[in-house]
């Protein structure tokens, strides 16, 4: 089964749009299967925006406890980029979580390093190993999909980088 790699931030709005992209062209392609890179446009300690190191790292702690990470990824992306919620503060990105996943768990994990090092490895991906001009970015079989900075991706080249 072919696999696409996604490489994305919550806290940016082309990787909502190339989400939204991904989502609405995942049920035509039911063969794909999706691995996750939440990775930092931004890195800390670069100062540039809302740092989304608490929303990636979440998310591998939704995988680990069997959430649905579509939903996950909705409500990150509608708090980071919607909502623009303060997604440097746990308890405030936490309120998001209600009926998805154990908020004082999620809570207590999150006010730790738990899910750094996975955090770090993605980054050095997209950074150092790959060279990602940008995110969204994809990976598929050998062949890579890059996006273009303060572009993202059209939703036509992301299908036809699926096919």
């Amino acid at each position: 089964m072919p696999k696409i790699e996604v490489f994305f931030d919550y806290a940016c709005p082309y990787c909502l749009r190339g989400h939204e992209y991904l989502t609405q062209l995942l049920p035509k392609n039911p063969h794909i299967e999706v691995e996750w890179h939440p990775c930092e446009a931004h890195p800390r300690p670069e100062r540039y925006g809302r740092h989304s190191d608490l929303c990636a790292r979440g998310m591998f702690f939704a995988l680990d406890n069997g959430a649905d990470l579509m939903e996950y990824h909705r409500r990150m992306y509608r708090a980071a980029i919607t909502d623009r919620a303060d997604i440097e503060n746990v308890k405030v990105l936490s309120t998001v979580l209600d009926g998805l996943l154990k908020r004082s768990e999620w809570e207590r994990v999150l006010s730790g390093d738990l899910y750094s090092d996975r955090l770090l490895d993605n980054n050095r991906l997209a950074w150092d190993i790959y060279n990602f001009p940008a995110v969204p970015s994809y990976r598929m079989e050998g062949k890579t999909l890059l996006s273009i900075p303060d572009v993202g991706v059209s939703k036509g080249q992301l299908a036809a980088f699926m096919r």
